[in-house]
């Protein structure tokens, strides 16, 4: 064994190519000098569970004529990352929740934009308020103060705003707005770190998502590249302020949408790329299933009065993406290079546009609506159907676009 042994070491040495090779290998997984994007980090990526991309890609219907990018640029540097939009029970909005920590009200042209409701007592303009840089990261250090509101739905009976707040949980707030009311920041005593988006059933139950237990909001990239599936579908109960974990073990749960009959529910599993259904009534209750598979990285879903599926997809993820996701070692290698990682996300084609799909209860495609060029939203959080029209939101932009549809 000893003389094997030295022959393996004694081979290594007559090849110095290899050995370097094997030290440069060894270095870039160890990075002592924290020279890589994910240097500072504690990065432990895992395999998780996505369909084959050609397989998705093959059954995916595309819009060849990105009708999407047809659309029309609202309120541009009015209102800075609106991640969702909700209109009240008489017909005004759309109110949506910003990257500043403001929820705020469209109160016509005559009056424009009015700050409806924050989330924190620490708000101030001096603190908060940066404009179009709000979804930028001059803003990222500010927003555990400031707060961030992401899924917005009103009671249509009290006309309470409830809110998701990615930094102060789930929280209300009456019909004529001010300070909300935080109703759920932990649950079994472990904090609710990124409160995502949230439904609200007829019984009062509100169900809302809690992404991840590792990661906050500024950091929900890490999320994504790690694969971790620490993320929880809760349920908060008003007549007790109780909070209940309904599902755990999810893999950055993102928006929430009850069905029209409220049997069930479906939710979007970002990292996962895909819609799960979730019974509440009837001989499947508790049992969790697939809606879809995705080409992208979905977000908030809404229903239509239809009872049909808006879902938001950034999309489309890559080959390249799905071998890194199969390989974890390989994944850790390559994001622990010393190269900025904007490039390293370049390299493995996540160059992202818009897509917003419309769903049967089945799963089945009803609608695919593109903006491959980024012309009206390169990245979308959340479709609304509206009168007759789509309204569409993003976590990243400063603006709402708007079509006409169908």
């Amino acid at each position: 064994m000893e003389k094997k042994g030295s022959q393996r070491y004694g081979t290594l040495l007559q090849h110095p190519l290899l050995l370097l090779l094997a030290l440069a290998i060894g270095f870039v997984i160890m990075d002592p000098f924290k020279m890589g994007p994910l240097g500072h980090h504690d990065f432990k990526p895992v395999k998780h569970d996505l369909a084959p991309f050609k397989q998705v890609m093959e059954n995916w219907p595309r819009d060849n004529k990105s009708r999407l990018a047809s659309g029309n640029l609202e309120f541009v540097d009015e209102v800075f990352g609106p991640e969702s939009l909700e209109f009240d029970s008489l017909g005004r909005g759309p109110y949506a929740g910003l990257a500043d920590g403001r929820v705020v009200r469209w109160m016509g042209e005559d009056v424009g934009w009015e700050t409806f409701a924050l989330v924190s007592t620490n708000w101030s303009e001096k603190l908060c308020a940066r404009g179009v840089d709000s979804t930028t990261s001059k803003q990222w250090k500010h927003e555990k103060l400031c707060g961030r509101p992401l899924g917005l739905r009103f009671h249509k009976e009290s006309g309470n705003l409830y809110i998701a707040d990615a930094y102060y949980g789930l929280l209300v707030v009456g019909p004529e707005g001010g300070l909300a009311t935080p109703l759920a920041t932990h649950v079994r005593g472990d904090p609710i770190l990124f409160a995502n988006d949230l439904d609200i059933h007829k019984n009062g139950s509100i169900f809302f998502t809690d992404t991840s237990k590792r990661y906050d909001r500024v950091d929900h990239f890490f999320i994504l590249l790690e694969g971790e599936s620490t993320g929880r579908l809760l349920r908060y109960d008003p007549p007790t302020k109780t909070t209940h974990i309904v599902l755990d073990g999810l893999a950055f749960p993102n928006g929430v949408q009850l069905s029209k009959d409220q049997t069930f529910l479906v939710f979007t599993e970002t990292t996962n790329c895909r819609i799960m259904k979730y019974w509440l009534e009837g001989p499947s209750t508790g049992r969790v299933e697939l809606v879809a598979n995705l080409p992208g990285f979905p977000d908030n879903v809404r229903l239509n009065e239809k009872g049909q599926f808006w879902v938001a997809i950034d999309c489309c993820r890559t080959v390249s993406q799905e071998l890194l996701i199969q390989n974890p070692w390989m994944k850790s290698v390559y994001f622990r290079l010393p190269i900025r990682m904007k490039y390293l996300a370049r390299l493995v084609g996540m160059k992202m546009y818009t897509v917003v799909s419309l769903f049967d209860e089945n799963g089945e495609i009803l609608d695919v609506l593109e903006d491959t060029k980024g012309v009206v939203m390169k990245l979308v959080s959340e479709v609304r159907e509206v009168d007759g029209k789509l309204w569409i939101g993003t976590v990243a932009h400063n603006h709402i676009a708007t079509l006409s549809y169908p």
